[in-house]
């Protein structure tokens, strides 16, 4: 196949490559890049960001929240996972074609000694192990799918980044999630870096064709969307649905429990309720709050207009931002 290079680890960047490539990047025959991505959660584009991602988790380690333009869930990237893009024409693939497929990914794995299987779901397997996601979107003329092959990924911030209190991971645990999902590493024991694994899987897939290459004005084009749209609250956190969701923490006035709902990333309603003390109902404060963006800033900048001590008592705006926005 035909192939693009893309060295950038910028999550916003490369989701608008994928975008800018399926919708302007038209050929004759399927191309691919290769790419990765600094620490971030993906999240698929229907999902809702505050229900699939532990966002306190990230916030507080400095993981990138992004949106993709494909369906599926929320994964987990590091610099020892490396992503895979094929794009292709979509013509003939609504009368009964499969269209495109990971399995070119899944034959040069087995030619370097992994024994990878596509899965009903066109996932990679190993030793019936998950080491591979996949999605996929039609545009016009073209379809595009793309995927995580897992290396040496962090399981343990895999687990904690995906796990809210909804979370299936939460149930059943780490060890269990561990038996489910596998690093390639496990399997390729003539390979010392992922590097050495991403330069070998491009030399199979590649073959003898050719190099596209984007022009600087095609380049200025990807940054420009990153910039107006895959880095925006507006598409990362106001895509999300209406979401309805309790925490409850102690305080210094006492216990509080906020119950708070969301529409598109903004409060609709909140309530607070508990054994703590105060000096006025919290409703006035709650009040305050009723249209705010649900991200830190906007919510300190509304807890900074009123006199949060006199609604909980002997409470910062500090101490209350921490339980509403973690």
């Amino acid at each position: 196949m035909r192939y693009l290079l893309n060295n950038s680890t910028d999550p916003y960047f490369n989701m608008a490559l994928d975008e800018f490539c399926l919708e302007n990047i038209v050929i004759d025959e399927p191309y691919f890049y290769l790419w990765r991505n600094r620490p971030s959660v993906i999240i698929g584009l229907n999902q809702n960001a505050y229900s699939e991602v532990n966002l306190g988790y990230l916030n507080a380690n400095g993981i990138t929240l992004a949106r993709r333009v494909t369906g599926g869930g929320a994964v987990y990237h590091d610099l020892q996972n490396m992503n895979y893009t094929i794009i292709g024409r979509s013509e003939g693939k609504d009368n009964g074609e499969e269209g495109l497929t990971p399995q070119p990914i899944a034959d040069a794995l087995r030619s370097i000694g992994v024994p990878a299987e596509l899965t009903g779901r066109n996932d990679i397997f190993v030793d019936g192990r998950k080491v591979s996601g996949y999605a996929r979107r039609v545009s016009k003329r073209q379809e595009i799918i793309h995927g995580t092959l897992m290396y040496d990924v962090d399981m343990e911030t895999l687990i904690r980044v995906l796990d809210t209190p909804e979370s299936k991971m939460r149930a059943k645990g780490i060890s269990s999630v561990k038996s489910r999902v596998a690093n390639l590493k496990d399997y390729m024991p003539g390979f010392h870096s992922l590097d050495e694994v991403q330069n070998e899987l491009q030399r199979i897939l590649a073959g003898d064709d050719s190099q596209l290459e984007l022009t600087e004005d095609q380049l200025s084009e990807v940054r420009k969307m990153a910039e107006e749209k895959f880095s925006t609250w507006d598409f990362i956190y106001g895509r999300s649905r209406q979401t309805d969701f309790v925490r409850k923490a102690k305080l210094p006035c006492g216990t509080v429990e906020v119950s708070i709902n969301l529409d598109h990333g903004l409060i609709t309603d909140i309530s607070f309720s508990g054994d703590f003390l105060f000096d006025e109902p919290a409703e006035g404060l709650a009040s305050a709050l009723v249209g705010c963006r649900f991200e830190q800033d906007a919510i300190s900048s509304a807890l900074g207009n009123v006199e949060v001590s006199r609604y909980f008592r002997g409470t910062s705006p500090e101490d209350l931002l921490t339980i509403i926005t973690n």
